[in-house]
């Protein structure tokens, strides 16, 4: 058994002396900042005069323990024979699950270690590293031991716990260490026990286990930005530290209005927040003086500056507090006014896994879509729109940069973040003064892909069953509106209405598939998922004896149901927009992430070699623009167009700057008729993807559809992964006719070898240009903690099993 524990970053723990220090050159020569459009006040951190203390040389310890050393501070739980073992020259504890008791049906290992009697209010999460192997289901935490019936320890304070990705890889796991489920720890902590519990005989690796300060977030000086949360709601926030003060030098516009969110770290201990404005010589003018104590939540301020209009004032921010090692938070603090041009809007709104094949805008028999097709009298109707691939993370991803998932480099597994150098479509719109928001029920839209980014305020988790996300999301919309009414704006929405699993709600439940037919196809769906799952469903139909028509055809007709639900809200969002006088300068693009996949769409036979990306089930999406008065209505283009268009073409349409990298290109000249614009193949890219655990694998698929050709090459480091066509040759492309085969089904290599040769070398120029796109753009991969919200969102999305 090898273990160390070791010390990872220095941070404050109490702070007796505590002077004051500037860190920012920005006094009277701070510039003056205008407010012509929402002024994001931590977007200009830099011009900010700051007063804070300076973090002081007395230190809490960030802790990690990793194993790869000889000493033992970690002891097993004991159940009848759980074991914690360190295999010959390993880096990782292996817990081996054991069952709690004969025939219980429930396994269980865990391991913990002796803590210095912390206070647990210090520390803001524990990070454990591991690698899951067979049926166990999650890793869950305990605080403090009781002594065991035989001499052992048992668990006492439950803590959280987080679903696994089982898929043989290491990933890192983000639980926190001050939320219990059950009573509050009280007293001192004295140890943490981290275990795993699954269904049957399973095993788990640890690679290391840390313990993180809540002040270790803020440690990099005095005040900064970064990313908060506070239940669901996930803000940029301006951070300092107590007792201090930021002052900028702003011109205050008609109308003006400060938004803000309060925030404190440690519960129970409360912060004095104070806002003043100074103008010229005058004593300052006190809009906001209170205490604020609660750390589960945001205090959302609104304060009136109009009374200052068009004055250059000294607007400061400050707060104090009895414990002087604790730190301050100003979620998304906004100075804005009356609207000073007409820039339009925009929502971006995304209906996750919809298919434009199941859309009665697109021609569907049944009537999912009737918003949709009104909404499509006023705009713009795109025929062929492609999804780039064919799941959440590497879709989304691509379209909010314009760049391909090759050039990105966030395919190597799960939790690969953006890189640094890359601009989303929210950075883009933030920058420009624009109010942001993203609001989904998808995490592979949030923190975990770096999306982010740009937001003013973000949600990516929501109730469950999933199929209501819309209206949630939309309540959402309108709460941000209430606390930040000011324009222009920027929405993204990424709704999980028509996502698996299909639990519409009523009125929409049972408007296709009957009760007496749901409870079979329930039954169905349980006995299937027992058999390992639909997505191996060869397998599972001939063991269950289920007909696959009859299940496929239930299925179909949920996801119908929870498009028409999708579509209703849809309809009521842009009603209320219209009665809240904001429809007419609202610029809407609804879209899809991709399609829907062939387990839903009841491909028979499935395709022989696995189904490109560009299949038609998978990746023909809707794309409908409507911005009244200004996108002629009722048009209906034809010409083939990539979702990876879609940035350049909200920067053109709404007046801002180019991105400097794109691989897309504006759809303004289809749009609004000005200029040419002739079509180009579409180019699609993805890693592979275990549909067992959606872990990416090391092959990576690039391919195009070029008018009636679409081809697909395997990029691989192995040769033997190349697929084999019906014939059993071996080949690194396939070529499809898909006027005849739009499900790309039957390759026609052998009848059109100069296809092939054409194709390959098309596709291999362009991987060779995608390869080098990503060194500009320093793709070089990373990681993501997983939290347990994030889990179980997937989890409930199927992604997880």
């Amino acid at each position: 058994m090898s273990i160390r524990r070791v010390v990872t970053r220095t941070l404050p723990v109490t702070l007796l002396t505590l002077p004051l220090v500037y860190c920012s050159d920005a006094q009277s020569d701070s510039p003056v900042l205008t407010a012509e459009m929402p002024l994001h006040l931590e977007e200009h951190f830099d011009a900010a005069m700051v007063e804070a203390a300076e973090p002081s040389a007395a230190t809490l310890e960030a802790v990690e323990w990793t194993f790869d050393a000889p000493e033992s501070e970690w002891q097993v739980i004991p159940t009848p024979s759980a074991t914690l073992s360190a295999p010959p020259g390993a880096d990782y504890m292996q817990l081996e699950l054991s069952p709690v008791q004969p025939g219980a049906g429930l396994y269980l290992a865990g391991m913990y270690v002796d803590l210095p009697d912390w206070d647990y209010r210090d520390w803001g999460h524990i990070v454990v590293r591991a690698r899951a192997h067979g049926q166990v289901q999650a890793l869950k935490l305990f605080f403090n031991t009781r002594p065991g019936p035989d001499g052992g320890v048992l668990p006492a304070l439950p803590g959280k716990d987080v679903y696994l990705i089982r898929d043989g890889s290491a990933h890192s796991y983000q639980l926190p260490a001050d939320q219990f489920d059950g009573p509050q720890l009280t007293g001192p902590w004295r140890q943490l026990v981290v275990a795993a519990w699954g269904l049957e005989p399973a095993s788990i690796d640890i690679l290391s286990v840390r313990v993180v300060p809540k002040a270790a977030l803020y440690a990099d000086g005095p005040a900064g930005v970064r990313t908060e949360i506070r239940g669901e709601a996930i803000r940029r926030t301006l951070f300092l530290h107590v007792p201090g003060r930021l002052e900028y030098r702003v011109r205050v516009p008609d109308g003006g209005r400060l938004d803000l969110g309060l925030g404190v770290l440690k519960p129970d201990e409360p912060i004095a927040f104070r806002v003043s404005v100074r103008s010229d010589a005058d004593e300052p003018e006190v809009l906001l003086d209170e205490g604020f104590s609660d750390a589960s939540a945001w205090g959302q301020r609104s304060l009136d500056l109009s009374h200052f209009a068009g004055k250059e004032v000294s607007l400061a921010v400050e707060a104090s507090a009895e414990e002087s090692s604790t730190i301050a938070l100003w979620a998304a603090p906004t100075l804005s006014g009356e609207r000073a041009d007409d820039r339009p809007n925009v929502i971006f709104y995304i209906i996750d896994g919809a298919a434009a094949s199941y859309m009665s805008v697109y021609g569907y028999s049944r009537r999912t879509t009737p918003n949709l097709e009104r909404l499509a009298s006023e705009g713009a109707v795109f025929e062929k729109a492609y999804s780039n691939s064919t799941w959440t993370k590497p879709s989304t991803t691509s379209y909010v940069t314009s760049l391909h998932n090759s050039v990105l480099g966030n395919w190597r597994t799960e939790t690969d973040p953006l890189p640094d150098g890359v601009v989303t479509m929210a950075e883009h719109f933030h920058r420009a003064g624009y109010q942001t928001a993203l609001f989904t029920t998808n995490s592979y839209v949030g923190l975990i892909s770096g999306l982010d980014r740009g937001h003013d305020v973000m949600r990516e988790a929501g109730s469950q069953p999933n199929s209501i996300s819309s209206r949630e999301l939309h309540e959402d919309f309108w709460q941000w509106r209430t606390e930040y009414p000011n324009q222009p704006f920027f929405v993204h929405f990424q709704t999980t209405d028509v996502h698996y699993p299909y639990d519409p709600p009523a009125p929409f439940a049972g408007l296709y598939l009957d009760s007496q037919e749901r409870r079979a196809y329930d039954e169905w769906n349980r006995q299937l998922q027992e058999t390992g799952g639909i997505r191996a469903w060869s397998d599972s139909f001939e063991e269950t004896g289920i007909g696959r028509t009859e299940f496929y055809e239930a299925q179909r007709r949920l996801y119908d149901e929870c498009m028409a639900h999708n579509d209703a809200q849809l309809g009521r969002l842009v009603e209320r927009l219209k009665a809240e006088g904001e429809w007419e300068n609202t610029l809407l693009i609804i879209a899809a992430d991709h399609g829907a996949a062939w387990w839903v769409m009841d491909i028979d036979p499935p395709p022989p070699i696995g189904d490109p990306i560009f299949a038609a089930y998978w990746s023909r999406i809707p794309l409908i623009a409507v911005w009244p008065g200004r996108i002629a209505a009722g048009q209906r283009v034809a010409k083939p167009v990539s979702m990876i268009d879609i940035l350049p073409t909200l920067l053109d349409l709404t007046g801002l700057h180019p991105p400097e990298l794109t691989q897309g290109r504006s759809l303004v000249p289809l749009l609004l008729g000005q200029g040419s614009w002739e079509p180009r193949p579409v180019i699609f890219d993805m890693a592979s993807v275990d549909l067992g655990t959606f872990e990416a694998g090391k092959n990576f698929h690039i391919e195009v559809v070029d008018g009636r050709w679409g081809a697909s090459l395997l990029v691989s480091p192995d040769p033997d992964a190349e697929p084999e066509l019906p014939e059993g040759r071996a080949a690194a492309l396939l070529v499809y006719d898909l006027w005849s085969d739009p499900d790309a089904l039957h390759p026609i290599n052998a009848e059109r070898p100069d296809l092939v040769k054409t194709y390959r070398e098309f596709l291999q120029t362009q991987w060779a240009a995608h390869q080098a796109l990503a060194r500009q753009v320093g793709a070089a991969g990373g990681e993501v903690a997983l939290t347990p919200e994030q889990l179980e969102t997937l989890r409930s999305l199927g992604y997880i099993r």
